[in-house]
């Protein structure tokens, strides 16, 4: 038996705060760019399954119910109440929490105290330089403040967040811009923006990310499929950061590449390669629920096991939280358990490796134990 007694859930963001009808369910159960196929739902899906098996007995109801009688018993319940005994079925003792989406999500404080667990802010950093856009008059503002504003939010946050090379389909490059450019690009994107508007110009994101390497938090990339609707951009995966991981070694700011799948060994080649390199398991695991082992058995075959992080990557429903740690669990099983059957490993290595993946390597990491 391999037991990962705690659990730190190193990406993900906040639930719903609002009761959901069966269409708002499984919109955000399926996140696509379209609808499910005629006569389905986004149920018939491998994260679908894996909720109705995982969920429904942590709100009293048999594995694998209905989706209708599983959500008439979840409103039955009510936001609040479902929402604590699910997330308090996760056995995650830490949430990093990525406060970045749009929504009515909760934060880190909501999360924590409805999972009876510590959570941390990891701040996107995109999102922070369209708050301070939306303030900065001139070019020598914007950056002066962007600068103030990054370095702020190092003092109390446990990480940074790009989504930089995913929304743009492009690697960030292995160099910082010069100051010219910067200027030039920060000039750009305020004659053109308006109030709210995203960061899409390639020079400040690269601008950005060297801000943020040079506070030494440690700098999630979101490097594969990606959230929902931005699964096009995908192509190329972590190879597209190969040469901003190369650049920024020694620098004091481990990279935690995140949401690897399709491209899942591509990350863990790259771990393999660079010391300051991680890989996220997240939603690699949980959206390919019944898989989810074959999946990690792939990343362990290839990257130091010092090197893979926990994280569920769920949003907007806790029944992701669910799903993602509960498939994680039983994955992990699943691939050691089987390595220990077969006489490859001794237990008590599985279960240190476990450990490590579970929780260990991310307390490393963000320093969860220094503060």
């Amino acid at each position: 038996m391999i037991e990962t007694t705690t659990l730190v859930d190193q990406n993900c963001h906040g639930v719903l705060r609002t009761e959901l009808g069966l269409g708002t369910f499984e919109a955000q159960l399926g996140r696509t760019a379209g609808p499910p196929a005629a006569g389905t739902t986004f149920f018939d899906t491998q994260t679908g399954f894996a909720v109705r098996r995982w969920c429904p007995p942590l709100l009293g109801l048999e594995p694998h119910t209905s989706p209708a009688g599983y959500l008439a018993r979840r409103r039955e319940l009510g936001v609040l109440e479902a929402g604590r005994r699910l997330l308090r079925g996760t056995g995650v003792t830490t949430y990093l929490v990525d406060t970045g989406l749009p929504g009515d999500l909760t934060g880190p404080e909501e999360i924590a105290a409805a999972g009876a667990a510590e959570a941390r802010e990891i701040v996107r950093l995109e999102l922070l330089a369209q708050q301070v856009a939306d303030t900065s008059g001139t070019v020598d503002s914007l950056l002066a403040n962007l600068a103030h504003a990054v370095h702020t939010a190092a003092e109390s946050a446990v990480a940074f967040v790009s989504v930089a090379a995913l929304r743009h389909g492009a690697a960030p490059a292995g160099d910082p811009p010069g100051p010219g450019e910067v200027r030039t690009a920060a000039g750009r994107w305020l004659a053109r923006r308006r109030v709210g508007g995203r960061l899409t110009d390639p020079v400040l994101v690269r601008h950005l990310l060297w801000t943020a390497v040079a506070t030494g938090l440690p700098l999630q990339l979101h490097a594969g499929g990606g959230e929902g609707r931005r699964a096009d951009c995908c192509d190329g995966g972590p190879a597209r950061i190969a040469g901003f991981a190369a650049a920024t070694a020694g620098l004091g700011t481990d990279l935690v590449l995140l949401h690897g799948l399709p491209y899942h060994r591509h990350a863990a080649r790259l771990a393999a390669a660079h010391p300051h390199v991680y890989v996220d398991l997240g939603p690699a695991l949980a959206h390919t629920g019944a898989r989810a082992a074959d999946v990690l058995a792939e990343v362990l075959e290839l990257a130091p096991f010092g090197k893979l992080l926990y994280s569920s990557g769920a949003r907007g429903l806790p029944e992701l939280h669910v799903v993602g740690a509960r498939v994680f669990r039983q994955s992990l099983a699943r691939v050691l358990g089987g390595w220990v059957a077969d006489g490859s490993w001794a237990l008590a290595d599985a279960q240190r490796v476990a450990e490590m993946i579970a929780s260990g390597n991310a307390r490393r990491v963000y320093g969860l134990d220094d503060t």
